[in-house]
């Protein structure tokens, strides 16, 4: 199925965004072979460079205000459990903004699926660091380095609650793209944290080329809470993604 639009895409040349673009249109198109109704999906984006995603990919889509997808995402499926929700968000948009948010999605177990365009940078204004930047980071806002330790967002999420961890790289779209597909069937709260090079502010291609590595290709146990909390510790020689963990409980929308 065409799920192109007829907007112009004004990312970046090389932009991290295209690999997360191709993957959720190949993702969304095999769902929908597999017996999901396109009418049935809805896309939701908030506030950054990420959110124009949901101007490319033809689907039922809403922008949302800054840090504020899952709670838009919450009242679509309170309203309509039939729906499919995905939601988009930045580091900046999810990790400063909206953090409380997505830790109280995670808690509640809300049937979503949120995916998090992780560059570690604002890159719509132009290059001020987020939560997850790294130690030393130099933009506009931290001209001498960021003197803060970044955030853990696994570990954030698995602490929260969330049903489904998972991290997948916009380098690696095929792979990212099954990613999305489980966390779609997953029932309940799911997390895609996706490290996304931005080639203006902060291109990590070349580290994350050289790190990552397919954590379920070498039988990681996604049962095991206490061994996704020990793989989420690893980054600085290696880079795990894939599932980290995923588990079973009632769901948000059933117990209201």
């Amino acid at each position: 199925m065409n799920l192109n639009t007829n907007a112009e895409i004004t990312w970046c040349p090389g932009c991290g965004n295209f690999g997360i673009l191709i993957a959720i249109k190949n993702a969304i198109n095999e769902l929908i072979g597999e017996g999901i109704k396109k009418e049935n999906m809805v896309i939701a984006s908030g506030i950054g460079c990420h959110a124009k995603i949901v101007d490319y990919v033809n689907v039922n889509s809403f922008y949302s205000i800054h840090g504020r997808v899952p709670p838009t995402l919450t009242g679509m499926k309170l309203a309509n459990k039939k729906l499919v929700a995905i939601g988009f968000a930045g580091d900046g948009d999810m990790y400063d903004e909206g953090i409380s948010h997505l830790i109280h999605a995670a808690k509640r177990n809300t049937d979503i699926t949120m995916i998090i365009h992780d560059n570690r940078v604002f890159a719509l204004t132009t290059g001020q660091f987020t939560a997850t930047s790294p130690k030393g980071f130099k933009g506009k806002s931290t001209p001498k380095g960021s003197i803060e330790n970044p955030i853990n967002p696994i570990k954030l999420m698995l602490a929260a609650g969330a049903t489904f961890v998972a991290r997948g790289y916009a380098g690696k779209p095929d792979h990212l793209k099954e990613l999305i597909k489980k966390a779609v069937r997953h029932k309940g709260f799911s997390f895609v944290e996706v490290l996304q090079p931005c080639v203006t502010f902060n291109n990590t291609y070349q580290e994350y080329n050289r790190k990552v590595y397919d954590l379920n290709a070498e039988g990681h146990d996604t049962s095991s809470f206490e061994l996704a909390m020990k793989k989420a510790n690893e980054w600085k020689e290696k880079i795990p993604i894939g599932v980290f963990y995923e588990t079973q409980k009632q769901v948000f929308e059933e117990n209201y």
